[in-house]
């Protein structure tokens, strides 16, 4: 009897302590969580105010997106989101899909909404130019973002990155840092006939060709050879796979993008020559790649092509448009911008979603 006594006065005794750690917990785990919360905030959840002369609440911007399968469709749906929001409308969205036929069908849908601007991002710049017909006949003006469509579409402008001029300002770099010495070149594209990455592989050759003569009085240019990555990391890793088997002796890799080189360095690296090539980007500044600049050698520049502010910039145009204006220019362009590593650490947000 004095056993159970004793073990009574034991659980009544403990019970409040325990109670207390309990609570203690689940305070610490809560003020955890909402640490994670805030430190996970980055510049894709702020978006800008506008001026405007009428009232927007009620109004609604349509966004549809090629997909959402990549952190940069992700942080320029978040941009398009935040900054609609903040401005007081309503955002409605729609996803690709990677596929042109369900990107048809969700702009139409959005078209069926009564959305007040479509801000489009096509897959490809032919199959879209009928939905911009349809919105146009609907009163709906069309902006398209970060891609291109085809001249016969019906849209206000296109804002994108200046692909021409960041792929010049890589080309340039990537001369200057070789001079006199020969380069074996591997160029990693997105995928074949793509606009953005024509124009930025465009910039890439004519800013290496320009600041060889330049410097040099002669061109030196060798292109090993070209392969696709499809936008991705697996691409990127396949492609440079078979191009150091194929081209042992290559010494450079430039590419339209930053996703497509990110799983190449898997590549490089398990083949030990990060100390012998070189990585130059005509795009896009993902953190990932920047975090590389900072702390490698082995990549040396991307150019900046903000998500963020492609994102906000459309929502101004679309604001814009609403209040009245109409001369908008065809192409609308973020300012270019080099990153090596000299800036590298001023545009890294470890908590940025792209």
């Amino acid at each position: 009897m004095k056993t159970k006594t004793s073990s009574f006065n034991l659980k009544k005794l403990f019970f409040p302590i325990l109670l207390l750690l309990l609570v203690f917990n689940f305070i610490s785990c809560a003020e955890q969580l909402n640490d994670v919360d805030a430190s996970s905030k980055s510049s894709e959840d702020i978006g800008d105010v506008f001026k405007s002369n009428i009232d927007l609440s009620g109004k609604k911007i349509g966004y549809c997106s090629p997909s959402l399968n990549a952190p940069y469709y992700q942080a320029l749906w978040q941009s398009i989101k935040s900054t609609t929001e903040k401005n007081g409308m309503t955002f409605l969205s729609a996803d690709g899909q990677d596929d042109i036929n369900k990107q048809i069908a969700a702009v139409e849908d959005l078209i069926t909404k009564g959305v007040d601007a479509l801000l489009l991002n096509p897959k490809d710049p032919d199959a879209l130019v009928g939905v911009t017909k349809l919105a146009e006949a609907a009163g709906i003006p069309v902006f398209i973002i970060d891609s291109s469509i085809s001249p016969e579409a019906e849209f206000v402008t296109t804002i994108q990155s200046n692909n021409l001029a960041n792929g010049e300002l890589a080309g340039e770099w990537l001369a200057k840092k070789f001079g006199n010495k020969p380069m074996n070149i591997a160029l990693l594209s997105g995928n074949a006939g793509n606009p953005v990455g024509r124009t930025r592989k465009q910039g890439l050759l004519q800013g290496i060709t320009e600041e060889q003569l330049r410097t040099l009085g002669k061109i030196n240019l060798n292109v090993k050879t070209q392969a696709y990555t499809e936008w991705s990391y697996a691409g990127g890793l396949k492609a440079m796979e078979d191009i150091l088997v194929a081209h042992p002796d290559v010494n450079v890799v430039i590419t339209e993008s930053d996703v497509c080189v990110l799983g190449a360095i898997k590549a490089i690296a398990q083949a030990g020559k990060t100390d012998d090539i070189l990585i130059v980007a005509g795009a896009d500044g993902q953190k990932e790649a920047i975090k590389y600049i900072m702390e490698t050698d082995f990549y040396g520049c991307t150019a900046m092509n903000s998500p963020v502010q492609i994102g906000k910039n459309a929502v101004q145009y679309a604001v814009e448009y609403m209040n009245g204006k109409t001369d908008f220019d065809k192409k609308s362009y973020t300012a270019p911008l080099l990153i090596t590593k000299e800036n590298a650490a001023k545009y890294y947000n470890p908590n940025a979603i792209f």
